[in-house]
């Protein structure tokens, strides 16, 4: 704490000058991208890019919460940080509104051919003599995960008319009404668009591999706004030279960010972004907020209002969705 009674708190990175309000008379930042303040610091606000695990965290001495701002632990080791009795935040709510409109726009990007319409105009060329986009009423969605962002994803696809259906192995029940679970083998042959929506696990390492490829329909389409390890790009490249998949629309990759001269940013049924499918003005606030808020309250001694593990226990009740800013 600083003389003043304000929590000092360490963020690994330039801290945004338009969020400045989040923390004026709260907390005083230290670090801002170099390793200032770490030893004195009462709490961390982290980004994805630097790794936080023992020996980081004990050089961070006097922390008792690091908050991520974003979903998902891959840079910070939860079990050594709670091996020192420091809690672990993060911000699943934030980025679920922007994400989930992010992903339908890629699946309507993709469906509808537009970089390659996007090409035509430009060399002023007439459309295609023969339509090769895809109609999405009547067509399937198939959700793997349905979370708090493919739930969305799931309501916006149904006011196009699509049947959606969906594979999550963390439910006995639809969260989405009209939703039909069904096991992932079934999801990959049935579904027009397969949208990806799972965390980043050892289980889940390249889930879409060659083989499940292979099994998804002729002429169908690869989404994936959630991890990129998710997806095995060598055989997502050769799936789409074959022409057994007609397109891919990613906003996540691996390796992250593709190399310039990637085969896949040079096709015209591949739409790819650069990691920013939470990135709204409205998002990209929400991801602050949540996570500085998140940090001030474990140090007020409470619970984080937004969490994800934290020690000694989980907290067992998430706020609905509907009720955050």
């Amino acid at each position: 704490m600083t003389a003043a009674g304000r929590p000092v708190v360490f963020v690994d990175h330039r801290f945004p000058a338009e969020y400045a309000d989040l923390v004026e008379g709260r907390a005083d930042l230290v670090g801002l991208g170099g390793d200032d303040g770490l030893a004195r610091a009462d709490g961390l606000l982290v980004g994805a890019a630097r790794r936080w695990d023992g020996p980081a965290l004990d050089a961070a001495a006097r922390a008792r919460v690091v908050s991520r701002i974003g979903v998902g632990y891959d840079n910070v080791d939860v079990g050594a940080a709670n091996a020192r009795r420091i809690t672990v935040c993060t911000t699943p709510w934030a980025p679920a509104v922007s994400t989930a409109e992010h992903a339908l726009a890629l699946i309507l990007a993709v469906t509808k051919r537009l970089p390659a319409q996007i090409e035509r105009a430009r060399r002023a060329e007439r459309a295609e003599p023969v339509g090769r986009a895809l109609e999405l009423d009547g067509r399937t969605l198939g959700l793997v995960g349905l979370g708090r962002i493919a739930s969305r994803v799931a309501v916006a696809a149904q006011a196009l008319g699509m049947r959606v259906i969906a594979h999550d192995p963390l439910l006995d029940a639809s969260a989405v009404p009209g939703v039909e679970l069904v096991d992932l083998a079934a999801l990959l042959a049935g579904a027009d668009v397969v949208s990806l929506h799972a965390p980043a696990l050892p289980e889940t390492h390249h889930l879409i591999g060659a083989p499940a490829l292979a099994a998804m329909r002729t002429g169908s389409y690869l989404v994936n706004c959630a991890r990129g390890s998710l997806v095995d790009t060598d055989a997502l490249l050769a799936a789409l030279q074959s022409g057994h998949l007609a397109g891919a629309g990613l906003d996540v990759t691996e390796p992250e960010p593709l190399p310039a001269d990637h085969p896949l940013l040079a096709r015209a049924d591949v739409v790819v972004t650069p990691h920013v499918a939470s990135s709204t003005v409205a998002g990209r606030r929400r991801l602050y907020q949540h996570s500085i808020d998140n940090l001030l309250a474990v140090l007020a001694g409470g619970p984080a209002d937004v969490v994800g593990e934290r020690f000694p226990a989980p907290i067992d009740e998430i706020p609905d969705e509907r009720s955050m800013p």
